[in-house]
């Protein structure tokens, strides 16, 4: 088949990937001039399965009421007049039930585990390489409490079949030395050691290229701006050029089915042909700084959950990246907010690197109220979607773009989940 995957961020390609090793035509169109230019390009790097369990959890709404007013909070609500906004904080409220938790929990960790093991593969049969270490993901807490509520979440992680160590202070300095200038400030930590971190942009742009090498078409600076549907079925999706101003001058690409991959944009995408699609952005931001000759930087991917914080290696930088704006889908930097991602981590590893070299960035990630991604059919028979990852689209993409291949194909995916429209 003909298939046009909208969207080139880390999530479509791997989509791309899987189709094209399928046997299928694909063309992937962007609005950048390349591929993991927004919600992939600095990313924590993080393949967290062991970050399965949603926001949307009991603890949730008490905790956001805390963090209010405070300009450098973790996770950030701000109200706008905007009813999209309201819509899926309404939802997400009911999804912090704790039926709803477990059940979303279980969804989440499925698909995540199964990408893991897809990435894996796909290393092992391409040879691609994007800074990528194998190291595991340490959890360490600097508050008892949380640390104890967490030990006990953790057991519900284990019996899924995820590796989840608890460790003493002093296990964790082991994990990963550079802890030893807080050890004092540690109250224990949880280790994944199956965990995996890694390069989003790189990856993705590698990937790209391995599949423009397979026959997939890329079209950059393309803007998508509707679909053409006729009831049943989309007959074209209509887009523009970077430079085309007038209606008359936009093309309609046809093809036999079409995947919608474009992030916090598919919402609208989507509501426009009348597919439901519960996206909201929550907006990240990162900064990632030169090690050079500093000793003090972590090697191991680490998770501040007092602050929300990762701490990712990618060879001679450190990614710090976390908090979570719900604000609308304005992409301007908050220099508070950037300015504690480089405090917190100077507060914990002095000796981290070139603090004058930070470069900020912040990426719209597509949330789900939820925190379950939406990967599967839709009422068109020929419309697909593969979109809603939130924080965790690198951990999911290889799994999700397996899985979709599956759909496409009629075959049965390997991985329990609930796909949409599935039947």
């Amino acid at each position: 088949m003909r298939i046009v995957v909208l969207g080139a961020g880390v999530v479509g390609v791997t989509a791309a990937w899987y189709l094209a090793a399928d046997g299928h035509e694909v063309t992937v169109v962007d609005r950048q001039p390349g591929p993991a230019l927004e919600a992939s390009f600095a990313n924590g790097g993080q393949i967290s399965v062991s970050h399965a369990e949603p926001w949307a959890n009991p603890g949730a709404p008490l905790t956001v009421l805390k963090w209010l007013g405070r300009a450098d909070a973790p996770l950030l609500f701000r109200p706008t007049m905007d009813w999209r906004q309201w819509r899926w904080a309404s939802q997400f409220l009911i999804e912090c039930l704790p039926s709803r938790t477990k059940h979303n929990t279980i969804q989440c960790f499925n698909l995540a585990l199964y990408s893991r093991e897809c990435l894996k593969a796909l290393r092992a049969t391409t040879g691609i390489e994007y800074d990528h270490l194998t190291r595991g993901i340490l959890e360490f807490y600097t508050d008892a409490r949380e640390f104890a509520a967490a030990v006990k979440a953790a057991e519900l992680m284990r019996e899924l079949g995820c590796d989840r160590e608890v460790k003493t202070p002093d296990e964790c300095v082991t994990v990963e030395p550079a802890l030893s200038s807080c050890r004092q400030r540690i109250a224990g930590g949880i280790f994944t050691a199956g965990d995996e971190s890694g390069d989003a942009q790189r990856f993705t742009q590698e990937l790209a290229r391995l599949a423009l090498a397979r026959g997939v078409a890329f079209r950059w600076a393309t803007t998508v701006t509707s679909l053409v549907t006729d009831g049943t079925a989309v007959r074209g999706v209509r887009c523009k050029g970077a430079h085309d101003t007038e209606p008359r001058r936009r093309e309609t690409i046809d093809a036999d089915a079409y995947v919608v991959s474009l992030g916090s944009e598919s919402a609208f995408l989507l509501a426009a042909v009348g597919v439901p699609a519960p996206i909201y952005p929550a907006k990240g931001y990162s900064a990632t700084i030169c090690v050079g000759d500093h000793r003090g930087a972590p090697t191991v991917s680490l998770t501040d959950l007092e602050r929300k914080i990762v701490f990712t290696r990618l060879k001679d930088r450190l990614r710090i990246a976390g908090t979570a704006e719900l604000s609308g889908y304005g992409r301007s930097l908050n220099r508070v907010r950037c300015e504690a991602l480089i405090a917190r981590t100077f507060d914990l590893f002095p000796d981290a690197g070139q603090r004058e070299s930070a470069q900020y960035w912040i990426g719209l990630r597509p949330a789900t109220p939820s925190n379950v991604p939406l990967v599967g059919r839709t009422r068109y028979r020929n419309l697909f979607v593969d979109t809603g990852h939130g924080t965790l689209g690198w951990t999911m993409a290889c799994g999700s773009g397996r899985a979709l291949a599956d759909v496409i194909a009629g075959r049965k995916p390997e991985v329990d989940f609930a796909f949409t429209g599935a039947r």
